[in-house]
């Protein structure tokens, strides 16, 4: 599914117009990820939560050369499903 069926999805589902649908996910998707560039954690009882992980430097192999290259330390995003996502889906 992609974004555009995503906001049809949930235009029908809740019976909004596509244009208010689309401005929702738009606004979801922007709080969470201004959430997570503060450091904070949003948990959605049932569904998950997103959180920010860390990253140790390490190192790697160039593919084309092979020689050692470090892999710099960096921040990932991440999300863990909760009981009720995972329930549903099995």
């Amino acid at each position: 599914m992609n974004k555009a069926e995503l906001i049809n999805a949930i235009a029908q589902s809740a019976d909004l117009s596509k244009a208010v649908a689309g401005r929702a996910l738009d606004g979801l998707t922007e709080t969470i990820t201004n959430a997570l560039k503060a450091g904070d954690t949003v948990t959605l009882v049932g569904f998950g939560s997103f959180q920010v992980k860390s990253r140790a430097e390490r190192e790697g192999r160039n593919p084309s050369t092979g020689e050692p290259i470090t892999i710099a330390a960096a921040q990932k995003p991440s999300f863990k499903a909760g009981k009720g996502l995972k329930d549903s889906v099995n």
